[in-house]
């Protein structure tokens, strides 16, 4: 007897042991609370992130318009700015702990948001009444986001983790990335591709797989807090290092990028790429949206392309800043003999007297002078074998 209900008694305990590690269905009342506390952390991050680089940026632009000789980093102001981005840093990092990995990667929209109104009133930042329409489109689209977010929930063990990486949808989804992203960085270093939509789908790939890493390690630590210790489990240190090497492979192409677009496109195009990647992979691997209605799923959607436009809307008439050069190249002269010291150009001094190449203004002198003249080659109009210079030079005088 007791051989024939051995049997029995696994066959029972087998859908209880799938139900400790199935997902939350989404008529629990606390899992709305969790989406709840995610959305307020994400959107208290992105904000105070807003904050801390407008600070930075209002320390660089007050230094540049005074005679201040300090470097940036020994402001007050610029440090404070440092600390505010590390606490918003950690907001949105502990946000994807609590809700749905769909629902925190779309609240990016907030940091642009808020920094077009800070720059609006604080910096001072020229703005058209029709930008303030593509702000309210922002904003309707987060409040759509937040409702109809996916509400799905399941405590982030070291048992569901492992579950989840080696399912047949997160490894399908993997093996189509991975082929991807090899296209795609093959166009860029073999064929010179530099297109913003090449560069910035190589972010978003390696984005997605960031924030599936940064909610695994953010859900672990909370869930040991709460008592079940989960810090010994080797998938945590796995998901750990996946984290940190995506995140700086993301900053190096972010940085190559920056180096040939605007920051507006950038902005604008990689929120759009990394979000709808971002949102592919948190369905696949955390299946964000099992027991969604039709409903909830399209108003979802229809918030994302509302938020979508008003990020592309608010970037796209950002002029891109012409960083002030304070001398001209001996490069663009025509037929003038380069001025390089191994391949390095020559500097004029900006201390000195006005000089070929100065731009500064000297105030404490009565009279404007023009910059001194180059040396003018004589035309000889009788000799065959001579070539005429491929310019002329006029000689100026000084004002009267």
């Amino acid at each position: 007897m007791e051989g024939g209900n051995s049997p029995n008694l696994q066959l029972q305990q087998l859908p209880l042991a799938t139900a400790a590690v199935s997902v939350q269905p989404h008529t629990d009342s606390f899992s709305y609370k969790e989406n709840l506390i995610g959305a307020l952390l994400a959107i208290f991050g992105h904000l105070v992130i807003s904050i801390a680089l407008n600070l930075q940026k209002y320390s660089h632009i007050r230094l540049a318009g005074s005679k201040d000789p300090r470097a940036y980093f020994k402001t007050k102001t610029w440090w404070c700015g440092l600390f505010l981005l590390v606490l918003g840093e950690l907001g949105v990092f502990s946000s994807y702990a609590f809700a749905p990995l769909s629902l925190i990667v779309p609240l990016s929209a907030v940091s642009v948001i808020a920094s077009a109104i800070i720059g609006i009133i604080f910096i001072k930042e020229k703005w058209k009444p029709k930008e303030f329409l593509s702000c309210g489109l922002a904003i309707v689209g987060t409040y759509l986001l937040i409702t109809f977010g996916p509400n799905s929930h399941e405590k982030m063990t070291g048992e569901n983790i492992t579950r989840h990486l080696v399912s047949w949808p997160f490894l399908l989804y993997m093996l189509v990335e991975i082929i991807i992203f090899c296209l795609l960085l093959y166009f860029y270093k073999e064929k010179n591709a530099n297109y913003i939509v090449v560069i910035l789908l190589l972010v978003a790939l390696l984005g997605s797989m960031t924030v599936v890493t940064v909610k695994a390690v953010a859900g672990m630590i909370v869930v040991s807090i709460q008592g079940n210790l989960q810090l010994d489990y080797p998938i945590f240190y796995i998901m750990l290092v996946c984290m940190i090497a995506t995140a700086i492979f993301q900053a190096t192409f972010l940085a190559q990028a920056s180096q040939l677009y605007d920051s507006s496109q950038i902005a604008s195009v990689g929120y759009i790429l990394s979000t709808t990647a971002a949102i592919t992979a948190g369905a696949t691997f955390y299946l964000d949206f099992t027991g969604e209605d039709v409903l909830h799923i399209c108003m979802f959607a229809l918030g994302c392309l509302i938020a979508f436009l008003g990020v592309f809307l608010i970037t796209r008439n950002r002029k891109k800043s012409v960083p002030f050069e304070p001398y001209i190249s001996m490069d663009a002269m025509p037929g003038m003999q380069n001025m390089h010291d191994k391949g390095i150009a020559v500097q004029p001094d900006l201390k000195a007297s006005f000089s070929y190449g100065a731009l500064e203004n000297n105030d404490n002198m009565p009279e404007i002078y023009t910059p001194a003249t180059l040396p003018i080659v004589q035309e000889q109009h009788g000799s065959k074998g001579v070539s005429a210079p491929p310019y002329r030079v006029l000689e100026h005088s000084k004002k009267e």
